[in-house]
């Protein structure tokens, strides 16, 4: 099922004619390609291509009813032996100055308590926090954007950052060091050996280079305008990377494993250190994941809200399976069990 995933993934994109282009304005020192499909002028009758690859294999739309399998999901609780990985995934908040945290235009009110059954961390004194953001102003991608990435990557990371700044929804391909699967996929597709690899089939642009592709999502998916903190050059990338030592490669190298046959959905941000040990496991696994952002000020902690009755990260759905699950030590420990070898 694999291998005829990856061969009709493969056949998606390069059925197309493409034209290969120099992108003047997301590509400093030309480093990055854009790739552009374009139909033929001639008429020719072709069986349609879906404008999601994935879409003739994989759906990325889970199943409206899992089984929750984990723990109930209490906040701030640390799973015994496992305070140490969590404070070393804590880093990355620290030295990247909490970047990924927040949605763009994140904004803070008070609203009178009325027993409303919206998303909020706090009510106090008759009041509770209201939390918002611009994105929903925003253009929306129809189809995920796919990325293909590994966690000890700190260019990798600065991409990551700004998915979650800009709520985006995003299917991840790992592509840890010695990996099988899906890094030699995005070498062929990309022709370089090189991350992140970026492919939106919304537009029909793929690209290297962080920085390129950054400010490519903030102009097609934002205002335009590239927060500070991942517009800083060098020093954005070595903030990223000073951020990953702590937890000394992990996520970096890929094991055997048993890779699934839909992406498992992730909840999460870029920022949570409970996220992170997730995304580990998943990269080292080289599992596919649907990435559902949900940054503060994202309108999805209420979509949690009501398909799971809580709001905590990480939550994974796994549709292979039909269990979800919180609590960042049960989730890594499902995996472990479920897909590796």
């Amino acid at each position: 099922m694999v291998l005829a995933f990856r061969n009709t993934l493969l056949t998606s994109r390069i059925a197309l004619p493409l034209k290969c282009q120099k992108a003047s304005r997301y590509a400093p020192r030309g480093l990055c390609r854009v790739v552009r499909a374009e139909a033929e002028s001639e008429a020719v009758d072709v069986e349609p291509i879906p404008s999601d690859p994935l879409e003739a294999e994989i759906n990325t739309t889970p199943p409206k009813q899992f089984r929750n399998t984990g723990p109930d999901p209490e906040k701030f609780k640390v799973q015994e032996g496992t305070l140490g990985k969590i404070i070393a995934a804590s880093f990355p908040l620290v030295l990247r100055a909490g970047s990924g945290a927040v949605c763009s235009g994140y904004k803070v009110e008070l609203e009178k308590d009325e027993g409303q059954s919206s998303y909020t961390f706090l009510t106090a004194a008759g009041n509770r926090v209201k939390e918002s953001s611009e994105v929903s102003a925003f253009t929306r991608p129809e189809s995920p954007i796919e990325i293909y990435e590994f966690e000890g990557c700190p260019f990798c990371k600065k991409v990551r950052e700004a998915v979650s700044i800009l709520d985006l929804d995003v299917i991840f391909y790992p592509c840890p060091q010695g990996g099988t699967t899906w890094r030699p996929m995005a070498n062929e597709l990309g022709g370089q050996k090189q991350f992140p690899y970026m492919v939106d089939p919304n537009t029909g642009v793929a690209m290297y280079e962080s920085d390129a592709i950054i400010q490519y999502m903030f102009d097609t998916y934002g205002d335009g305008s590239v927060p500070r903190v991942l517009d800083l050059g060098i020093l954005t990338t070595v903030t990223a990377g000073l951020g990953l030592l702590p937890r000394m490669g992990s996520g970096s190298r890929a094991r055997a494993s048993k890779i699934p046959e839909e992406p498992v959905v992730l909840w999460g941000y870029e920022a949570s250190p409970f996220v992170k040990v997730v995304r580990e496991m998943l990269c080292e696994l080289e599992i596919p994941y649907l990435l559902k952002t949900c940054a503060r000020g994202s309108s999805k902690r209420n979509d949690m809200l009501d398909k799971a009755g809580h709001f905590q990260v990480p939550y994974l759905e796994d549709p292979n399976t039909g269990e979800a699950m919180f609590e960042s030590a049960y989730i890594v420990e499902y995996l472990e069990k479920t897909y590796a070898k």
